[in-house]
């Protein structure tokens, strides 16, 4: 998935990290006002050394920002700027194309027991501890 997937927003300059980054960040509720860094890492299951790499490219790009929080100076919340709404929207469209063309040989009901295998996959993984920082 990574190989094929980097194809399908390479036209934009994007890596499958950035896109899962952007994606996370679009969803409702979350767009207005963000996420933080120790929530992104938990709903992408990522380390945090990976994400900040991620996260500065992302801010270099100006398609992120981070935002301190009101009464904590050290809390920031990470959201998607004009310009990365802008970009994902764009995005969205390839990324649809290579979903369906990836999802093309399966059945509707197929494609629902998928998902609800890949979501118990999802959470049995998040049951599996992991030191801090790894």
């Amino acid at each position: 998935m990574h190989k094929t997937g980097t194809k399908a927003v390479s036209d934009f300059g994007a890596t499958t990290q950035q896109w899962a980054v952007l994606g996370a960040l679009s969803r409702p509720g979350v767009r207005d006002h963000g996420m933080t860094v120790k929530e992104l890492i938990a709903f992408l299951m990522v380390s945090r050394q990976n994400l900040t790499a991620v996260l500065d490219r992302l801010e270099g790009a100006g398609l992120v920002e981070r935002i301190r929080v009101a009464g904590d100076g050290r809390l920031r919340h990470v959201r998607l700027t004009a310009q990365g709404e802008s970009v994902w929207s764009e995005m969205l469209v390839s990324i649809r194309r290579y979903y369906n063309d990836a999802l093309a040989g399966f059945s509707t009901e197929e494609c629902l027991l998928l998902f609800r295998l890949l979501d118990r996959l999802r959470d049995g993984l998040g049951r599996i501890v992991v030191p801090e920082g790894e």
